[in-house]
């Protein structure tokens, strides 16, 4: 089956009566994995963006997702920049779940000129079709500052993210590092040590199971927290990134590796050894984070967007520290590496004013307003130098290992391939559930990953 996103997007229009719009309270909410459809292999042809008259361009319409850092910040530059900019009007519009707002437009062809469509756009799908601007030319541009190329100013790794087959369709804004989290005051309490290896976890965990806490828990209705804080690292970590890559890439055997085995067989030893909180298959996202704040387990795997989400819900003085997952002993891999992952913003080719809209998010994306999103937000930032200096304190740790860090990855072929995400996901549960062996685990991501490779209606990507 064809990814279309006119396709999908035309069936938004039929179920959007009955889907209500919820709300998300992180800028990182869960984003359920659907089977998704595939697109059928074609060469990829985006149109360029290209300066034309800025000044004829008053008029900007900005729509963008409404998550757990709000828009209020948004406005704010749109405020700001209409005041620099007299005779400017800006529209900015948000919504938790914008995207189904913006399907129906990006069919009939009367986009937004600037769009952060959340979680629940398939962005790829867009490019595919030729839907959003190819911005190689707009980065060479200047910033706005007028003294560097704007696409100096990016942090390269993460503007990598926004490529496919090399060309670049979207931007980040702000970043997201995964890790686990741990709570130091009742580690120092306890005399304990973030683990920094699987044998150092393997030996704190008992002692914390012996104080009636958990060690771990997790956000079992939503495995991909797993694939991203438990999974992978530890294949990296086993394996390489060059066995991350392998697995990305759906090469053949990839999905049984020695690698892949070895960490679901830690994930099967955790579960075994009763180190994960009980019943935590079964919790939210903000269920099983809640049991970590309120004491019933010591860690928990989340990203960087973990205090913003959780904050009214936090203790008065209570702090998080942050720490990579445990690495393994021996491993070929970087003990150092940085999961990091963005939410895009792109600029539709059938936008009215899209120089506009460039000029715009370059006065988003400028320093100062970097800087003061990292203050205001809570959270990282993909323009070099606005994570340095003062920062909240939960964000030093994660800034300092991303600025460290010689492998820096992401985990992309969930959005290439999202009926093997959700394979993967249903697998892991399984895992833990105790239906599936590590054995048997691997055995059904192989085979679903040779579907993959062998059904010609999906497109191939590689990391």
């Amino acid at each position: 089956m064809q990814r279309s996103f006119f396709r999908t997007g035309i069936l938004s229009l039929a179920v959007a009566f009955a889907v209500g719009c919820g709300s998300n309270n992180s800028g990182d909410a869960p984003k359920e994995s659907g089977t998704g459809t595939e697109k059928s292999a074609t060469t990829l042809s985006v149109p360029m963006w290209t300066a034309k008259d800025l000044q004829s361009q008053t008029s900007l319409e900005v729509q963008s997702f409404k998550g757990g850092y709000d828009i209020d910040f948004f406005q704010k530059c749109a405020n700001d920049y209409m005041k620099a900019n007299p005779g400017v009007k800006i529209k900015l519009e948000g919504n938790p779940r914008v995207w189904e707002q913006l399907q129906p437009r990006m069919v009939s062809g009367n986009p937004p000129d600037l769009m952060f469509p959340g979680w629940g756009m398939d962005h790829w799908a867009l490019a595919e079709e030729g839907q959003i601007f190819d911005l190689t030319e707009a980065l060479k541009s200047p910033s706005a500052d007028g003294k560097t190329p704007w696409g100096e100013t990016f942090e390269p790794a993460l503007l990598k993210l926004g490529q496919l087959e090399g060309v670049q369709v979207t931007l980040p804004y702000y970043m997201m590092i995964y890790g686990w989290w741990y709570d130091p005051a009742v580690f120092k309490a306890n005399g304990w040590t973030a683990p920094k290896t699987w044998k150092e976890f393997m030996e704190l965990a008992p002692k914390i199971k012996a104080k009636g806490m958990a060690p771990l828990t997790f956000q079992g209705k939503y495995p991909y927290y797993l694939v991203y804080g438990m999974l992978l690292p530890w294949v990296q970590s086993i394996g390489g990134i060059e066995a991350v890559n392998a697995c990305q890439n759906m090469e053949p055997g990839a999905w049984k590796s020695e690698s892949v085995l070895k960490a679901a067989q830690m994930l099967e030893e955790i579960r075994d050894k009763g180190f994960f909180q009980e019943g935590a298959i079964s919790m939210t996202h903000t269920e099983s984070q809640q049991e970590f704040l309120n004491g019933k387990a010591a860690m928990v795997p989340c990203g960087t967007w973990l205090k913003s989400e959780m904050r009214n819900m936090m203790k008065p003085g209570a702090k998080l520290a942050f720490m990579l997952p445990p690495s393994v002993e021996g491993g070929k891999g970087d003990p150092g590496a940085i999961n990091v992952d963005i939410e895009p913003w792109m600029f539709p080719s059938k936008a009215k004013a899209s120089d506009r809209a460039i000029d715009f998010f370059k006065y988003m994306t400028s320093l100062d307003n970097a800087k003061a999103f990292v203050k205001e937000k809570g959270t990282l930032m993909a323009i070099k130098g606005s994570n340095e200096g003062e920062l909240p304190e939960e964000l030093v740790l994660p800034a300092k290992a991303f600025k460290e860090s010689k492998t820096v990855w992401s985990i992309k072929f969930r959005h290439w391939y999202k009926g093997f995400m959700k394979e993967l996901e249903d697998s892991l549960t399984a895992l833990l559930s105790k239906t599936l062996t590590s054995q048997q685990f691997v055995e059904r991501l192989e085979k679903a990953a040779q579907a993959v490779r062998e059904d010609e209606s999906i497109t191939k990507h590689k990391v």
